[in-house]
């Protein structure tokens, strides 16, 4: 079992920044691809970015290439989100999740944490 606690949402005017922090507990975090998904009011939940175990490799929505940034740090067993010029439309509930693969999809994903409301104001 891996535990997961996100936290850094809350409310940025269109174009400012913030950051987004998932901490991980239970298994080896090291053996986690981690993975960002976002979830609007009346939507789908949709990938926003994953970064493989090592770190060598992530993956962007089309949607936030360029202004996000995924990162891990596997000493403190958390993975971050850097979002930068954010926009209305991206606001949403914010989950960090983690699989033993390297998937966009959301359905190889096995552990989720709670989410954490991101909110920009136009």
């Amino acid at each position: 079992q891996v535990q997961l606690v996100e936290s850094g949402g809350g409310l940025v005017q269109a174009g400012g920044s913030l950051r987004l922090s998932c901490t991980a507990s239970g298994r080896t975090f090291s053996s986690y691809s981690m993975g960002w998904f976002r979830q609007a009011p009346g939507k789908g939940r949709e990938l926003v970015a994953v970064i493989r175990r090592s770190g060598g490799s992530t993956y962007y929505a089309d949607s936030v290439k360029g202004r996000f940034t995924v990162s891990r740090d596997n000493a403190k067993n958390t993975v971050y989100l850097q979002m930068n010029s954010l926009k209305a439309e991206d606001t949403a509930v914010y989950y960090c999740t983690a699989t033993e693969r390297f998937s966009s999809s959301l359905y190889e994903y096995d552990y989720w944490g709670q989410g954490t409301q991101v909110t920009v104001s136009t």
